[in-house]
């Protein structure tokens, strides 16, 4: 009985990974790039070790901790760096294929109808969620080979073979521990949707407990899998225990995920849904409600979730001041500036992963019309007295809301949870100001998206690659020595440092007067394209 629930399973991966073998391939060549072209760069930044510790004093405050974890900072070399700076923030980003690819082949083929069609085949029951897993447990492996290899063939001396293999085998572990995740939150929640906003928020609380463990309490970092990372110490002792643990829980989230397809229905879900209203609001009659009440729970989850983190990084800012007060090293490379402190020095790096981070949910707002598209449902709204422009100004409205908010939610965790822990608390009008100079900058990426969707739908998702462009240009920037017309070509790059440097007119003026030119476009294609099934 049981061989029969997985009947199949071997042709089902292999189809797919005949559709997915493109995407699956862009996600191992730019995690394994982006892995590889680092060690190099330290080398070539950091040739001795004499910089190389001057560059350890700089990582050690609880800002840089909260970021990107702790360090093997009296032995820094260029392996130890690599891990440091790197290996969290690459686990993030491989926690999100395995949320997109278990998503792609579970909730969202389910939606579509596609997963009835194949069980109308003689296939098992479980076969086609196991085909999934399989394949991403396959992408995973290939992974951590490839990475583990790479950095290994690269031949620095710090880069050794036990601690090469153990950072891939670390981002092979964190891949599979997110399908898991996912591939639960499939079965509980009923829609693509839901599971999603689950599972990212999963990976963002991960984040969030593991910073705040890290500054202040080692204990609880245990309790987030993006802490077990962390705790593996790769290139120094290389434990190897924390990730045998993630390895074993991600297989007994496996077969949690199993057991709950086995006893659900198809396309039913654990989480029960409210009954609609029998009659709609005035406010859900218009395409802004309608737009506001489908992402209802994601804009909730995701305000949370930026309060929380501009309180994790402002809760760290205390700490901050007295490290730079008992650390001569430190005062002697931040140059003092006239009217702003050493903790607010740091404030333009802190600004810029939170913009960064609130861009995403407006785009995510924007980028929900063209999967309304593709599942033929804005057909049903057209074919009503609501106009192209209408349908899409109230999703628009929507993302540069949604934007203002995200922001205005960040900088008040930073501020409040600062003056709680600061002798002298930073003022509420230098924080708030510095994070509305990234808005413009918000906008402009929107308008990219409406003026993708506008030409070129298919190509929308597109805007991800440029948000990734944006973060590994200007946070990493400093790290690999960019020329300056490389951090221009994205419009993060032409907002002021605020507090240190003083917030113009003009920047935000003529970023704004592109972004509204974008969606000017954007709008005029939309009106002119057919719609696209």
């Amino acid at each position: 009985m049981a061989k029969d629930a997985v009947a199949k399973t071997g042709q089902l991966s292999r189809f797919i990974i005949r559709l997915d073998r493109i995407r699956i391939s862009l996600w191992l060549i730019g995690l394994t790039f982006f892995t590889l072209i680092v060690p190099n760069s330290f080398m070539n930044l950091y040739g001795t070790q004499q910089e190389r510790d001057g560059m350890a004093e700089t990582m050690v405050n609880p800002a840089m901790t909260a970021m990107v974890g702790p360090g093997d900072l009296d032995n820094y070399t260029i392996g130890a760096m690599t891990a440091h700076q790197m290996l969290l923030i690459t686990a993030v980003v491989v926690g999100l294929m395995s949320i997109f690819l278990v998503i792609r082949h579970t909730r969202a083929d389910e939606e579509d109808g596609r997963i009835e069609m194949v069980r109308s085949l003689p296939v098992g029951r479980l076969s086609y969620l196991n085909a999934t897993l399989i394949v991403v447990g396959g992408t995973s492996v290939a992974l951590a080979l490839i990475t583990g290899i790479g950095l290994y063939a690269l031949g620095i001396e710090s880069l050794d073979l036990t601690g090469s293999l153990l950072y891939g085998t670390t981002l092979g572990a964190t891949s599979l521990f997110f399908a898991g995740v996912t591939a639960i939150f499939a079965q509980l929640s009923e829609s693509s949707r839901g599971t999603l906003g689950l599972s990212i928020t999963v990976l963002l609380f991960s984040y969030l407990i593991r910073a705040v463990g890290d500054v202040s309490n080692e204990a609880l970092s245990w309790i987030s899998p993006l802490g077990w990372v962390t705790k593996a110490e790769v290139y120094s002792s290389n434990n190897w225990w924390p990730i045998v643990l993630l390895i074993g829980v991600s297989f007994l989230l496996f077969c949690i995920a199993n057991y709950l397809n086995a006893i659900r229905d198809l396309e039913s879900g654990f989480l029960p849904s409210k009954p609609g209203r029998k009659y709609a609001s005035r406010f859900l009659q218009s395409p802004l409600g309608l737009a506001i009440r489908l992402q209802r729970t994601g804009l909730i989850a995701w305000a949370i979730g930026m309060y929380v983190l501009g309180a994790s990084y402002g809760s760290v800012l205390g700490d901050m001041e007295s490290f730079f007060n008992s650390n001569e090293m430190m005062a002697q490379m931040l140059k003092p500036v006239e009217g702003v402190s050493l903790t607010e020095q740091f404030i333009p790096m802190l600004m810029l992963v939170i913009a960064l981070m609130a861009t995403i949910p407006p785009l995510v707002a924007i980028n929900k019309l063209r999967g309304e598209e593709k599942k033929e449902r804005i057909d049903h709204l057209l074919g009503r007295a609501v106009s192209r422009h209408k349908l899409l100004g109230g999703y628009l409205i929507l993302s540069v809301l949604n934007g203002f908010v995200m922001l205005s939610l960040a900088a008040i965790g930073l501020w409040s949870a600062g003056a709680a822990v600061m002798e002298e608390g930073l003022g509420f009008g230098t924080i708030y100001s510095a994070a509305l100079a990234y808005y413009p900058a918000t906008l402009v990426m929107i308008g990219i998206t409406v003026l993708l969707f506008g030409f070129l739908p298919k190509l929308t998702n597109l805007i991800w690659l440029y948000v990734f462009y944006s973060f590994i240009v200007l946070y990493l920037g400093g790290m690999f020595q960019f020329p300056e017309w490389v951090g221009k070509l994205s419009p993060f790059g032409y907002v002021p440092d605020a507090p240190i440097e003083e917030v113009t007119f003009m920047p935000m003026f003529l970023l704004s007067v592109l972004a509204v030119a974008l969606i000017a476009a954007g709008f005029i294609g939309f009106k002119k394209r057919d719609i696209e099934n």
